[in-house]
């Protein structure tokens, strides 16, 4: 019952809504949170995040691109011109939409292990 409470409250930071009642979005701006969750009050100003979200993000990129770079030069070798500009921009691209989802999602189990 708790690993299933756990993945929904998880899932619904992914999705960048309130974890607790998943009817609110998470975000004023990019990722700015609210204040308060205008459906049921939790305040999400209790909870920060700082730079886990950062750090989390930047290691699943990492560990998703790293591979991807070498399959690319391994099995195709495009010149090195190519790549200096798709790999910062795929990099980049990831990185900005993943964020607002991890720190959703680590907001979420912050709420999750402090109301336990």
């Amino acid at each position: 019952m708790i690993i299933k409470n756990k993945i929904k409250f998880l899932k619904r930071g992914f999705e960048k809504k309130c974890p607790n009642c998943g009817m609110f979005p998470i975000y004023l701006k990019y990722v700015k949170t609210h204040e308060k969750c205008a459906k049921c009050g939790i305040n999400f100003s209790e909870y920060k995040s700082e730079d886990g979200p950062a750090y989390f993000t930047i290691f699943i990129v990492g560990h998703i691109l790293i591979p991807l770079i070498l399959l690319t030069e391994k099995n195709f070798s495009p010149p090195t011109s190519i790549q200096m500009i798709i790999w910062p921009f795929v990099t980049l691209v990831l990185t900005l939409w993943l964020l607002p989802k991890i720190k959703g999602a680590f907001l979420a189990f912050q709420i999750f292990v402090k109301d336990r």
